[in-house]
């Protein structure tokens, strides 16, 4: 990939329509993301946050516009090739932690890497990534057996356990505390800086903001403002 970004948006829209109403949930966003970057997307709730994560993330199909993602044009790519690109170059970290109630931490990590076809290598790389995450010693735990800080950290080693391009995280810290947020983002914050691992997330916690080396804040579907800290 010959492109310096990871994304690249021009005049990017997404409207959604609700009956006989449109909603213009993006309104011409214009963006870059470079490797490497610990960004933060910041606004007020409705703001386009979640919708724009969402499109960066080939969950969604754009209205107007251009996006490229890790040099694919999204508007291009067909739902299973949108797919195949999740699988293999994106992590996704949500506000709820989405484990699967019946397996343990472990296996709910390694399960990533059965998708995308690895052998008996996954339950080291699991383990190894864990160990990272400290959560090494509750690894034969189901979800259920764990605290919402702890699943938090398993849905975290779940997104990064194959060495994503991208990580992108909404709302990650909305269900933790004020301590077992910030030990969150410090968490994924040292996985960006010894790995070089590039993340874009959304928050409203201006604590966690202060984490992000760019703040990017969206107001009504429109970047308003773009700041490297």
């Amino acid at each position: 990939m010959n492109d310096p970004f990871l994304v690249s948006a021009r005049e990017l829209t997404k409207t959604f329509t609700i009956g006989s109403l449109q909603v213009h949930a993006l309104r011409g966003v214009n963006f870059e993301l470079r490797q490497g970057e610990f960004s933060a997307l910041v606004g007020p709730s409705g703001s386009g946050k979640s919708t724009l994560l969402n499109l960066i993330g080939a969950l969604d199909s754009i209205s107007g516009g251009e996006l490229m993602v890790l040099g694919h044009d999204i508007s291009k790519l067909s739902k299973e090739e949108r797919a195949r690109l999740r699988l293999s170059s994106l992590g996704f970290v949500f506000q709820a932690y989405n484990l699967v109630p019946v397996l343990t931490a472990v296996e709910n990590v390694e399960f990533v890497l059965e998708l995308q076809g690895m052998g008996s290598e996954k339950r080291e790389r699991a383990m190894a990534i864990l160990g990272e995450l400290g959560l090494a010693e509750l690894a034969g735990r189901r979800p259920a057996e764990l605290s919402g800080g702890q699943q938090q950290r398993v849905a975290v080693a779940r997104a990064v356990v194959s060495r994503p391009k991208l990580v992108l995280a909404d709302e990650p810290t909305a269900n933790l505390d004020g301590p077992n947020a910030q030990s969150l983002m410090e968490l994924m914050l040292n996985l960006n800086r010894r790995h070089g691992m590039t993340f874009l997330f959304a928050t409203h916690d201006p604590r966690i903001m202060n984490l992000a080396g760019r703040v990017i804040t969206l107001t009504d579907g429109v970047i308003t403002c773009d700041q490297v800290q």
